[in-house]
């Protein structure tokens, strides 16, 4: 886990500052405009057959991957990935080479140490407007939340589950309390950790599984039983129990004696890519009907 940071990094002229929390507020600066290189996915793009698109989106850095060469008759397939903290890098692009083959891209955008906050989750479904209306990218692409970026892409899949093709988790972040703990998180929410414990319902991504359920979004996750950090059965394992429970269609793969680490079980997994690469194309066709 990388340590905290300001929450956004938005250009002067955009910033209306919170002084209460020393957060600035989302700002008016236009999304899709060039940005500045994110450096682990400049250098996770270099060897391999893309091309990198640096993004702005309302002062966030953003960026989008796509397949060199790869003729497209209707919106392209896509994979998003959180958190965008040092990540993605090069531990993905075992993952990435295989979706870039099969004409599937890649999007993010950094939007700080947000813990999946209302402020994080209105910069996501800019990103996803400016992707849809700018770039051509597919209406429904594929969710890869790693980490803490569970929080982020999970809280707004919720309030967006007809744009989500499918949702693919390495140990994944599934409950605010368990990571990073209410105390650290209500600092973005704008809350107090008594204030927050009292709204889960609607910002902790386990008691907001319902919309995804309804809508038949599959969910996949690959978790070690060893993850000291994020514990299997607190997150995955409990997402995996209430999702079912609704209804809704998932798969937990447990890895024995791994835990929140970089190694092949993980970042090699083939039917991770396999369900991304078919929820994505799937959603992509589907939407040039």
């Amino acid at each position: 886990m990388h340590c905290f940071r300001r929450f956004f990094c938005l250009a002067a002229v955009a910033v209306l500052a919170d002084n209460r929390l020393g957060i600035p507020a989302i700002g008016a600066s236009g999304a899709g405009r060039a940005g500045p290189p994110i450096p682990c996915v400049q250098a996770l793009a270099e060897p391999l057959p893309c091309t990198v698109d640096f993004l702005d989106v309302e002062g966030c850095p953003a960026f989008l991957i796509r397949p060199r060469g790869k003729a497209v008759s209707g919106p392209m397939p896509w994979v998003w990935y959180a958190p965008v903290i040092g990540h993605p890098n090069a531990s993905h692009a075992w993952m990435l080479r295989q979706w870039l083959e099969k004409g599937i891209g890649m999007a993010g955008v950094d939007v700080g140490e947000s813990f999946g906050s209302p402020r994080g989750r209105a910069v996501y479904t800019r990103l996803w407007e400016t992707l849809r209306t700018r770039y051509h990218m597919a209406d429904r692409p594929c969710l890869l939340p790693q980490s803490r970026g569970g929080l982020m892409l999970y809280n707004w899949a919720a309030e967006n589950a007809t744009r989500v093709a499918g949702i693919a988790g390495i140990y994944t972040v599934c409950d605010l309390r368990s990571y990073p703990g209410l105390e650290k998180a209500c600092g973005p929410y704008g809350l107090t950790a008594a204030e927050l414990k009292t709204r889960l319902a609607e910002h902790n991504p386990i008691e907001r599984l319902a919309p995804l359920a309804k809508a038949g979004v599959p969910i996949l996750h690959v978790h070690g039983d060893a993850d000291a950090v994020v514990p299997l059965e607190k997150n995955s394992g409990e997402l995996a129990r209430r999702y079912r429970a609704l209804g809704g269609p998932i798969r937990l793969i447990v890895i024995p004696g791994k835990g929140h680490q970089v190694c092949p079980e993980f970042f090699q997994c083939q039917e991770l890519v396999d369900f991304v690469t078919a929820q994505a194309k799937s959603a992509a066709h589907a939407s040039r009907r």
